[in-house]
């Protein structure tokens, strides 16, 4: 499995190898060890599966609070989404940087999005699937949000011309960056941050 920084210290993007013939590919999505010997240790406890029918679907900003928070290995089951982390960490040198990567079904990427970053994407085919392990349970008591087009974090959702995003009720009234009073706090690099 290939291991790749982003310009965000912490998220990282892995691509992992696939083998095929003339019946199709196999690929290993997830190995415990491999992620271990690249300084990876987080357990994770649940996957999710959702679909998005129309181009142009916008879901987060998300996070969930500690003690519930979670780190996420996220990956595209069909079609592709450009997939985005904020940093929401106070004191973090990346303090409302963002960082964005297009996972398809065809390039078979993934994001791994540490706790204490907010989670979006926004579908660039129709009938889109974002599967994501999750390293702790949904919480809905914990759950948190922040505005998808703050102009604070000025996230370039890269819809195409003329598209208008699909947003939930939730997400088009979630708190703006300065409004939240974030439950992190930034504590030096990650493990897997110093062990690269």
């Amino acid at each position: 499995m290939q291991i790749e920084p982003t310009a965000l210290p912490g998220v990282l993007i892995f691509t992992p190898r696939r083998y095929g013939d003339h019946r199709g590919f196999f690929a290993e999505s997830y190995n415990r060890l491999r992620m271990a010997e690249a300084g990876i240790g987080i357990e994770f406890v649940q996957d999710n599966h959702s679909l998005s029918e129309a181009v142009g679907t916008i879901r987060g900003l998300h996070f969930q609070a500690p003690p519930h928070a979670q780190d996420k290995l996220v990956r595209c089951g069909r079609g592709a989404f450009l997939d985005v982390a904020v940093d929401i960490r106070r004191g973090s040198p990346g303090y409302g940087r963002w960082v964005a990567a297009e996972l398809s079904f065809e390039n078979a990427r993934q994001m791994l999005i540490p706790a204490g970053f907010a989670h979006g994407f926004v579908t660039l085919t129709p009938q889109a699937e974002i599967v994501y392990k999750c390293s702790d349970y949904y919480a809905p008591e914990t759950e948190g949000a922040i505005r998808w087009n703050d102009s604070r974090i000025d996230i370039d959702w890269g819809l195409p011309e003329g598209t208008t995003p699909v947003v939930s009720d939730r997400d088009a009234g979630a708190p703006w960056l300065s409004e939240i009073d974030s439950p992190f706090t930034y504590e030096g690099p990650l493990p897997w941050e110093v062990a690269r």
